[in-house]
């Protein structure tokens, strides 16, 4: 510009002063990139290490800070709560009178929920997550997946987290089927147990690791949200009048042994090929062994035949 020009006198030095700077910056970014800290908006290096304290033993972690990226964002757990929030707000607009407080006939006729004199079909034994008996109990599945389940898809990616939750989805009605053959099942508990139940037992394993005082910390946590959840869901099971809002309690547990088999082997090896792992095949043959026996007892055995 026009100082520049004004200042002819002492461009050689402003010059060079300018040429040192770019080079300093250009160092420093070379460092920040090593530290993954870059200004890319998705290497938050913060979140990550908290992220990955939480989520991880020691030894994971510096594997995992090392290619921490947000991308692909946590598609999976938040594409689901929206789903289950859309299908709650429709049944609760639709039926706007008692919908907000528990189950009403709206939701009984739904295609979604699981109905045990509609087994045949099948979607249904998916698909029942996606219906909430009223607003405290959206609320609470939704709390804590999406509490749970964005850090736990940060570390191990839609892929694996989206397993984990199925599989508790489809343990909890299987399981439902079969201890409580005669109830309608409605809720994402199992799915969500089985996300508690995959990092419940990664934390124990890991115990002296995942932060110790923290470790005591986070075991409460959990301990304490499940008590609430299963006295809620047995409150309801058996001391809500038979009109009551039907759901299931079987699917809570199923859900938490599907996320202590399954969700424990995806979760436990971050930084290793799943498909790897003997005990990933152990556990998806005892799983599969599992379904299958509950597919034969609902063709042959069920009492709601």
């Amino acid at each position: 510009g026009p100082r520049t020009m004004a200042a002819a006198g002492d461009l050689p030095m402003e010059d060079v002063n300018v040429g040192r700077d770019v080079e300093e910056e250009l160092e420093e970014e070379k460092k920040m990139r090593e530290d993954g800290e870059g200004k890319d908006p998705f290497k938050n290096k913060k979140v990550h290490k908290i992220v990955s304290k939480w989520m991880l033993p020691e030894h994971a972690r510096r594997t995992y800070l090392e290619r921490a990226n947000c991308l692909p964002p946590p598609v999976f757990i938040i594409s689901i709560s929206l789903a289950e929030l859309a299908v709650f707000i429709y049944y609760a607009v639709w039926k706007p009178q008692k919908q907000w407080i528990t189950l009403d006939t709206g939701i009984l006729e739904s295609p979604f929920i699981y109905n045990p004199k509609k087994r045949e079909e099948a979607w249904r034994f998916i698909s029942y997550m996606l219906v909430h008996a009223g607003v405290q109990h959206i609320l609470g599945n939704l709390i804590m997946q999406l509490a749970l389940g964005i850090p736990l898809e940060m570390v191990h990616k839609g892929l694996r987290v989206g397993l984990v939750y199925l599989a508790g989805v489809i343990a909890g009605s299987l399981a439902s089927s079969i201890f409580d053959p005669l109830k309608y099942l409605v809720g994402a508990s199992g799915g969500v147990y089985a996300l508690m139940g995959g990092y419940f037992m990664n934390v124990l394993v890991n115990f002296r690791e995942m932060i110790p005082a923290l470790g005591i910390f986070r075991l409460l946590v959990i301990i304490v949200i499940i008590a609430l959840d299963m006295g809620f869901a047995l409150y309801r099971r058996f001391f809500v009048p038979a009109n009551g809002s039907p759901v299931s309690f079987a699917a809570h547990i199923a859900g938490g042994f599907a996320g202590m088999s399954i969700g424990y082997t995806v979760f436990s090896c971050f930084d290793k090929t799943l498909l790897k792992d003997p005990r990933f095949w152990i556990s998806i043959a005892a799983y599969l062994a599992c379904v299958l026996f509950a597919v034969l007892f609902n063709i042959f055995l069920s009492p709601a035949n």
